[in-house]
């Protein structure tokens, strides 16, 4: 069993910065994808970011692209989604989820690979 474990979630203005972190614990992986989705009041939940643990590549979704940014560090067992120039239709909750891979070079895009997820972060953006 894999834990993850998001925090840095909270209410900022439009146009402000977050950076949200993932933690690992448990079982884990040589290589695997780590994702954030998010999902807002009354909508589906929603691709972010995608990164390969081992390689590094990334996805980013066209809604985020530019603005949003995710990394990893190594000895910490922990990815992160820096967030920057927030929007109000950013607003939803945040989780991180985990995916084993084949190799150092793919990504998840869909939610239907993701075994391990986290509990979820609020970001709230105010006009």
């Amino acid at each position: 069993q894999v834990q993850l474990v998001e925090s840095g979630g909270g209410l900022v203005q439009a146009g402000g910065s977050l950076r949200l972190s993932c933690a690992a614990s448990g079982r884990t992986f040589s290589t695997y994808s780590v994702a954030w989705f998010r999902q807002a009041p009354g909508k589906e939940r929603e691709f972010v970011v995608a990164i390969n643990w081992s390689g590094g590549i990334t996805y980013v979704a066209d809604s985020v692209k530019g603005r949003f940014t995710i990394s990893r560090d190594i000895p910490k067992n922990t990815v992160y989604l820096q967030m920057n120039s927030l929007k109000p239709g950013d607003t939803a909750v945040y989780w991180c989820a985990a995916a084993p891979v084949s190799s150092t070079m793919e990504v998840h895009t869909s939610p239907v690979p993701y075994d391990y997820w986290g509990q979820g972060t609020q970001v709230t953006v105010s006009s």
